[in-house]
Formats: structure tokens, sequence, C-alpha cells
């Protein structure tokens, strides 16, 4: 089988290649075709009885997806120049603050609201769990909706920056929550390291991706040559995203994030590279990354589940539509306070809607917190990842697109 696994690879990036040519015909962003295509060529099938490609291959396969999450990261990473920030101060961070916050409570609210209304039971504690993962955003399927219709413009700017930002505010703002949430209960779980492990986990995650990056910075200054610059990168990317599961080796309890690991390596590099370097080498890796991020979307469309749609009930439907009315309120506020443009107030929410593998991953830690909720949670948040991703780059492209930052259709 581990002989046959290149063939389903290629297999993989023609479906991809087809559905995102598909796509394109019907002025969809591409992103959208790669998933359609694994999830036709996938679960749908798969109802029939027929498989393209056996899970179990698929499985084998997570090593690539990990790969062009490190890749993803480290392109938005570069995006975060210090002059940019000079120019535009705290807007970023505020809008990711307020956009994150909004998207919690706005979960919360209509959870804990909702049993007064309908004969419905919710325990608070799983209220809180489920709508502290509102706050994830995936920054996979903004970039290369961003990278596909060349989108420039201020709204694009702060799209960048405030996804970036997200991973942390997530992975913040969840651990806030769970530390409310065990509060609920005599446990035996350490208050204070719950509320203090999420920053840990943080400027563990910034200070491995920043040594990663001034070390990369150091050796394109030996190495001249094309190959052996992209070779550096590759080499790095690789190094980082196993961090994660090297440093969970070590510690235990303590988790690295390899999105933010590898969004800091691409900070520094950017900063302290010379301009004309870093142009050279950004267009090697754009050049280089295309199959890579083919295959991770497609193979998230193979893995994409159809029968959570079947579970996910009202609460699930609670947690789907308002989720984006936080975020969209939020990032608008956030905007307002920060003093943005109109452009910025108006479009911005709407493009942060795709939601995919940081909120995974919560739900993993989820279960070690409500191990009794675990699978209504697990098919909740499935299911609004199954209908983020499908839906999500498409309003990224329309949203954009009316700020006036795709002039032409790519």
């Amino acid at each position: 089988m581990d002989s046959l696994i290149l063939f389903y690879v290629g297999i993989i990036i023609i479906i991809g290649l087809l559905f995102g040519k598909l796509a394109k015909a019907l002025k969809l962003p591409n992103v959208t075709g790669y998933l359609l295509g694994g999830l036709i060529f996938g679960p749908v099938i798969g109802m029939f009885g027929w498989k393209i490609v056996p899970i179990e291959t698929i499985e084998k396969m997570d090593i690539v997806k990990q790969v062009a999450l490190g890749f993803i990261a480290f392109t938005i990473g570069t995006e975060f120049k210090i002059s940019y920030f000079k120019r535009v101060g705290a807007q970023p961070i505020i809008i990711a603050t307020f956009e994150s916050l909004f998207a919690i409570f706005a979960v919360l609210f209509v959870l804990l609201i909702i049993p007064l209304i309908f004969p419905v039971e919710i325990n608070p504690r799983f209220a809180i769990v489920l709508s502290a993962i509102a706050a994830a955003t995936a920054p996979a399927a903004t970039l290369m909706v961003i990278k596909q219709y060349r989108a420039k413009g201020e709204v694009t700017e702060n799209l960048m920056s405030v996804v970036a930002l997200d991973d942390a505010t997530a992975i913040i703002f969840f651990g806030l929550m769970v530390a409310i949430a065990n509060a609920f209960v005599k446990s035996d779980i350490n208050i204070g390291f719950a509320i203090a492990k999420p920053f840990i986990e943080i400027f563990g995650s910034l200070l491995i991706g920043f040594i990663a990056g001034y070390l990369i910075s150091l050796l394109l200054r030996w190495y001249t040559g094309r190959s052996n610059r992209i070779s550096v990168i590759v080499a790095f990317v690789f190094i980082v995203t196993s961090m994660s599961v090297i440093i969970k080796n070590w510690f235990g309890s303590i988790e690295i994030s390899t999105l933010l690991a590898c969004m800091m390596m691409g900070a520094v590099f950017t900063n302290r590279a010379p301009t004309d370097d870093y142009q050279v080498i950004m267009e090697l890796v754009d050049r280089f990354t295309p199959p890579i991020f083919i295959l991770f979307f497609t193979l998230s469309g193979f893995e994409l589940n159809l029968k959570v749609l079947t579970q996910v009930g009202l609460i699930g439907v609670i947690y789907i539509v308002f989720r984006v009315v936080g975020k969209v309120a939020g990032s608008y506020l956030g905007a307002v306070i920060s003093k943005s443009s109109k452009k910025v107030k108006k479009y911005l929410g709407w493009s942060l809607i795709p939601q995919a593998g940081v909120a995974i991953g919560l739900t993993v830690v989820a279960d070690t917190i409500i191990p009794e909720y675990a699978p209504q949670i697990k098919a909740i948040i499935l299911s609004a990842t199954l209908i983020y991703e499908l839906v999500g780059p498409f309003v990224t492209k329309l949203s954009l697109k009316k700020a006036g930052e795709i002039v032409q259709e790519a």
C-alpha cells in the first residue's frame, strides 16, 4: 500500500486541478473547486460504496497537510512588515480582538438564552467550551483567495493581518474560557495553569519561529543561489512544522502552534531580508508551493464527513449562524474603534467566515475537559467546517470584489 501513496497523491492533485478549472469557469475561487473535488470523489461517491482513494491512504497523507499549513503560515507571516505596522498602528490587533470576542459571546449568549425560550437543556460548561471555539478562523482558504485574485488594498492588508492574529487570539480566549468552565465544577485541574497554558504555548511558538526566522536570514547571506535558498526555506518549514510533535513528546500537555511558529518565522525573515532578496525568494516559494496547496485542499475535501450534518441540530445551527454574526459585528466595532476606513468596516468581517484546522484541534482539547459532550461538540464543529470551508472562500471573494480590491478576475 505504501508504494501506491505517490500514485494516489498524483490522482488527488489531478482531481484538484480539474475542479479548480471548473470552479474558475463558474467564477468561484479555485479553493472551493479543490474542496468540492475532494468532497465528490471522497464522501459523496463513498455513499455508493465506491472509493477512489482508500481512507487509510488519506490518513497517511496527514504530514502533507502539516507541511502545507507551514508554508501557508510562513507566507502570511511575510506580510507582517514593521513598516506596515508603523503605518496602521494597532488597527489589526484591535479588530482581531473584537471579532474574536464577539464571535465567542454571540454564540454563548444565544446558547444561554435558548433554554428560556425552547424546551432545551444546555449545560453551561458545554455552552462555554463550544462558544470558545468560535473565535478560530482558517487562514489557509483566505490566503488562497487573495493570491488567486491578486487582491490588493486596505481590506486585504487588514484581512491578512487579522487572520494571522486570529490564531493567537483564539488560543488565548479558548484557554481563558476553559478556565471559567472548569470553575463550575470541583476538579483536580490547576486553574492557574489552565489560564497560563495558552500564554506559555503562544510564547513558545513565537520563540521557535523567531529563532528559525533569524537562522534563515543568516543562512541566506551565505547561500545566494536560487536552488540553495529555496532549500533553506523548505528545510526550516519542515523543522518548525515537526516541532509541535517534538515539544509535545518532551512536555506532555504543552503544545506548540505550527501556524504561529511559521508565521513568526516568516515575519522575522521578511523584516531581516534585503528587499531584492525577499522578492526573489518569495517568487521561488510561490512557484514551489501550488501543488502542495492543491493537494492540501483536495485532501481536506476527501476528509469532510457528510454524515455529521444529520447530527448538528438546533445548537449546531446556532453556532454556525451566530459565529458569523459575531465575527461581522465584532469586526465592524473593532474597525470603528481603530478608526479604520469605511471599506474595512463594511467588508472585513465577511471575509472571516472560514474555519478549519485550529477549531478542529480545539475539539480535541474539549474532549479532555467535558468528555461527556465531546461527540456533540465534534459533530457541530465538523459540520460548521464543512459549510464554512465551502461557502467562506466565495464570500471572501465577493467581499474583496465589492471593496474594489479585485480589479480583474483571475
